[in-house]
């Protein structure tokens, strides 16, 4: 019997979808319920199962566009397949045994070193290391640190070859011979360029983004925040917010947490418009631009202003490694009302962040950097961070939006009014 695997729709309107990758080989046998293929639209990727047990025969390349409902294999369950083929030869290096060395039966005197903190150890090496851009790239897909990657080598066994590939490219090392000109790892010095097709989710991307500049009345308003409290506030309870929570405390729930309480004195802000009407959202979905493998994705926290800080953080970090397995759903990505968007941890000082369509707002987040700033008429250095609004001036006024950032500032400086409706506890207090 021949079974027919067909793309499955992956949303309304959607009539097409790349295959992005096989997870099996032409000829393999494959089980019902394994997933054969990640397919691409241009709004999320999609594994789809085999449904029947068998040998199966590939129709479409990797890369190819197809149909919804279009035939892409076809599997005999009356026919054997291959075995299925092993898929950890890229994982070679990181699979191999570690050798120990042979314990030798002199006494080796101990050298008194000075105590140093382990984070401190481990920050010293890692600003040590030499990584090429495509190793960064290929570290953060697969969740590695630099940490782990010192401790790795720190136990592996030098061999021959390893002190042959030292003495072929010692002067190359910074910490050998100078040389002339030193290039990146990424680089070879090739003239040839290539061509690839653009995913699905980028085109849909670029023509949402274009769409944006072109019909909306977008403008960008910048203030900012001294970091100073939430930093001494996270050092303090780090550790205690670990054990209880079991999740770490980041600069994300912060903002998420300041926003939504600042929509409550600036509703505008968490409107949109639609066609000759103004919606306005009785609850506050945010959503939290993440760069994902295959392009920037936008997952939704619902309900944002009924969580707490450990509940944001949870939410943040659920949402941030389905983006990058690529196992997002649509629902997922579907129904935020307000974006926040964090270039501060890939360096960035300050920028203008495009509204994410059929949003009003976006509130871009940058890197923090210790500056001089005159507090109480005295010059003191703290960690300072810029922070932009860009918002649709169809909707928001001017005095929406500054005094929206205002807010955020405030309640980001002083983080304890988040508690009680942005006002000063002492006022609570006293009843004012």
């Amino acid at each position: 019997m021949i079974v027919e695997i067909k793309v499955p729709s992956p949303g309304e309107s959607i009539t097409e979808v790349q295959i992005a990758n096989w997870l099996v080989t032409n000829g393999q046998q494959v089980g019902s319920d394994e997933d054969i293929v990640e397919i691409d639209s241009d709004k999320a990727t999609l594994s789809v199962a085999a449904g029947a047990d068998g040998k199966i025969t590939i129709l479409a390349d990797e890369g190819a566009t197809v149909e919804v409902n279009s035939v892409i294999a076809t599997i005999d369950t009356e026919a054997k397949g291959t075995a299925a083929e092993s898929k950890a030869a890229p994982k070679q290096i990181a699979e191999k045994p570690v050798e120990q060395p042979v314990a030798s039966s002199k006494k080796i005197p101990e050298t008194k070193q000075p105590a140093q903190d382990q984070s401190t150890t481990e920050n010293t090496m890692s600003a040590d290391l030499h990584l090429s851009p495509l190793a960064k790239k290929l570290m953060d897909v697969n969740q590695v640190t630099e940490t782990e990657l010192i401790n790795f080598y720190k136990n592996y066994r030098v061999g021959k070859k390893d002190v042959e590939f030292y003495l072929e490219n010692k002067d190359q090392s910074p910490s050998g011979k100078p040389v002339t000109q030193q290039f990146s790892n990424s680089w070879t010095g090739s003239r040839e360029s290539k061509s690839t097709n653009m995913s699905p989710l980028r085109k849909k991307l670029a023509a949402r983004l274009v769409s944006v500049k072109n019909e909306t009345a977008m403008l960008t308003t910048f203030n900012e925040v001294n970091m100073t409290p939430v930093m001494e506030l996270r050092k303090k309870y780090k550790e205690a917010f670990i054990k209880k929570h079991d999740i770490g405390l980041g600069f994300m729930s912060f903002f998420t947490k300041a926003v939504t309480e600042a929509m409550a004195f600036f509703p505008q802000v968490n409107a949109q418009i639609s066609s000759d009407q103004i919606i306005h959202f009785d609850y506050v979905d945010v959503s939290i631009a993440v760069s994902a493998p295959k392009g920037l994705v936008v997952p939704v926290i619902r309900n944002a202003e009924m969580l707490s800080l450990a509940e944001l953080e949870m939410a943040i970090k659920e949402l941030a490694t389905k983006a990058r397995d690529n196992k997002l759903s649509l629902e997922e990505m579907q129904g935020g009302t307000f974006t926040i968007t964090n270039g501060g941890v890939f360096g960035s000082m300050m920028s203008t962040p495009i509204i994410n369509p059929p949003q009003s707002a976006i509130l871009g987040m940058h890197n923090i950097v210790e500056r001089p700033i005159a507090v109480d008429g005295k010059v003191e250095i703290h960690p300072m961070m810029y922070i932009a609004l860009s918002y649709d001036h169809r909707v928001i006024d001017g005095r929406d939006s500054v005094g929206f950032l205002v807010k955020v500032k405030e309640l980001l400086e002083h983080p304890e009014r988040m508690l009680f409706g942005s006002r000063p506890p002492e006022e609570i207090l006293l009843g004012l």
